[in-house]
């Protein structure tokens, strides 16, 4: 059968997130392109980031054409990579503000916890897909996935990136939903996970410290509660439609990585109460239209694959925007699209390209 089309919606959705990306990236980094460049180049966050978005649109647009059923065949080879390369990370990755979670290739950094996101949709998608209705069984829809699952969580937890746990984890719970697990398998997994979850926030003294200064960032506003104290005036200052694109007052280093993980917040800053409901709403679009892709395809593992990858991005950018407007404790994680980098932004445009692919599956119908 011929493909059909890929989802122009969500295409349009994301092109318009990675142009904003481009313009806030180079907004927001302008200061410190100054001060790295000794003055010489006040735009060359923003060169990188273009190429980057660049180049990821390439690697989308090949994933587009690219018959998805054929990464089941390298399923084994994404299972044993995935953890070989956590382990190697934390002995040869480059170390930076205590965390070593990519790895320097001079060029561009490589951050193996990102590869790890869409490698692991791509062992369950197939793993959920050959076990059919033994999903119900605990043992097997639960027990043996919750095992690899928490190998991979343990290792990214090294880094330490706890963040980016989450995420993995929410991505699991997902996908197995969406295979079809019991309700009560779930229910005694979070039963389990709560109690680890607890143990890993009191283990470390800066996670503590992150609880009780999101419970109260006024007890240390010059130290701990700093970060989302500015944040937080970041958005306030910008009121409904903001000071104006490139008026941030806040990425003159008083906000840590405004071009990074608090880009969201200087875009409420320069584009207001206006420019942040609208990065809400494109994220919401994408959720609506990715999971109705996961429903229409009659491909069991392409609708794993959709529910994976849509849930991914959705919940990344739910929880970036829930730190920076200190809805919950800082976690440190990147706003898919927006934030600045390269390697996340090139496998996430693949997760993209691969989700647009199965929504030209001739056995769906949207």
């Amino acid at each position: 059968m011929k493909a059909g089309k890929p989802d122009l919606f969500i295409f349009l959705v994301v092109l318009f997130l990675l142009t904003l990306g481009v313009v806030m990236v180079t907004s927001a980094s302008f200061p410190r392109a100054l001060s790295a460049t000794g003055g010489a180049d006040p735009f060359s966050f923003g060169k990188k980031q273009l190429f980057f978005t660049l180049l990821s649109l390439v690697i989308m647009v090949f994933m587009i054409n690219f018959d998805y059923h054929r990464f089941r065949r390298f399923t084994v080879l994404f299972a044993v990579l995935t953890p070989v390369l956590l382990v190697l990370v934390l002995f040869l990755g480059n170390e930076i503000n205590g965390a070593r979670r990519w790895f320097d290739f001079k060029i561009f950094n490589f951050q193996p916890s990102e590869f790890a996101k869409l490698a692991l949709i791509f062992v369950l998608a197939h793993y959920l897909t050959e076990i059919g209705a033994e999903v119900r069984s605990f043992s097997t829809g639960i027990l043996v996935p919750l095992i690899y699952v928490g190998l991979i969580c343990g290792l990214v937890m090294m880094e330490p990136d706890l963040g980016t746990t989450i995420v993995i984890f929410v991505i699991f719970l997902t996908m197995l939903f969406a295979a079809g697990v019991r309700i009560s398998h779930l229910f005694l997994v979070a039963l389990f996970v709560a109690p680890v979850g607890v143990y890993l926030i009191i283990q470390e003294p800066y996670r503590l410290q992150r609880l009780f200064t999101f419970i109260d960032p006024m007890q240390d506003p010059q130290g701990s509660g700093w970060q989302i104290l500015q944040s937080l005036m970041a958005l306030g200052s910008g009121g409904i439609i903001g000071l104006g694109l490139g008026r941030s007052r806040q990425k003159f280093f008083y906000l840590p990585e405004p071009h990074n993980d608090y880009i969201f917040s200087i875009i409420g800053e320069e584009l207001g109460l206006l420019g942040t409901m609208l990065v809400l709403v494109l994220f919401l679009c994408l959720a609506w239209r990715g999971y109705k892709i996961a429903l229409a395809t009659k491909d069991h593992y392409g609708s794993l694959l959709a529910v994976g990858i849509t849930s991914w991005l959705v919940i990344q950018a739910l929880i970036n925007i829930a730190v920076v407007t200190a809805t919950i404790p800082a976690t440190g994680i990147t706003l898919p699209f927006l934030s600045y980098g390269g390697s996340s932004l090139g496998i996430t445009m693949m997760a993209v390209g691969i989700l647009l692919n199965i929504s030209r599956d001739p056995r769906e119908s949207l």
